[in-house]
């Protein structure tokens, strides 16, 4: 796998991970206060996972079983990222403009 795909895929796990987190600490937080009673916050938290489920954490059967290569394409382009051939394209225009300025 391409090491800057791999840096944003892991990138948005941990943003995904840090998220919930915080989520489920401003939760606890509202509780401590008395803010929310704590059966308010568990159904605020179950909404939140199923909410940072993504569509391929539903398509997987098992969570433990690694990424399909066919998965892993899938969720990446649901994410819409630049694909090499995407990139290559964009450096050939690139470089015809340079050449017709000069």
């Amino acid at each position: 796998m391409d090491l800057n795909v791999r840096n944003i895929l892991l990138a948005t796990i941990g943003s995904l991970a840090v998220t919930y987190e915080k989520a489920v600490e401003t939760l606890d937080e509202l509780v401590r206060k008395g803010e929310l009673t704590i059966s308010e916050a568990k159904e605020l938290n179950e909404e939140l996972k199923k909410k940072m489920k993504t569509p391929a954490d539903e398509r997987r059967k098992d969570d433990d079983a690694p990424l399909t290569a066919r998965q892993l394409k899938e969720i990446l382009a649901e994410m819409n990222l630049a694909t090499k051939a995407d990139l290559e394209a964009l450096g050939e225009k690139i470089s015809q403009l340079v050449e017709q300025k000069t």
